[in-house]
């Protein structure tokens, strides 16, 4: 599997599961908790890492720091852009 395709499937199974779970702005998840039930093979590449801040870089996720760890949410104000994303 080439490292683009690679990212698209873990971007894309990444939105696919905060937007089936309503994990909108306020309602947010641990960043821990978005490669988890990704194979074996996706999980342990360092893709997910990068794809993960890239996803914060384009603010399609928003971060919430806690005392407890990063939480994250999908960015209401890019709904459209990932309701094509997950098409």
């Amino acid at each position: 599997m080439e490292i683009m395709d690679e990212a698209l499937i873990i971007k894309k199974y990444i939105i696919r599961k905060l937007y089936r779970k309503r994990i909108w702005m306020h309602k947010h998840t641990s960043i821990n908790n978005l490669q988890k039930g990704l194979s074996n093979e996706l999980r342990s590449s360092r893709e997910v890492k990068k794809v993960i801040e890239e996803l914060l870089k384009e603010q399609i996720l928003l971060s919430k720091p806690t005392n407890y760890g990063l939480e994250v949410s999908l960015n209401i104000k890019k709904k459209k852009e990932i309701e094509d994303l997950i098409e």
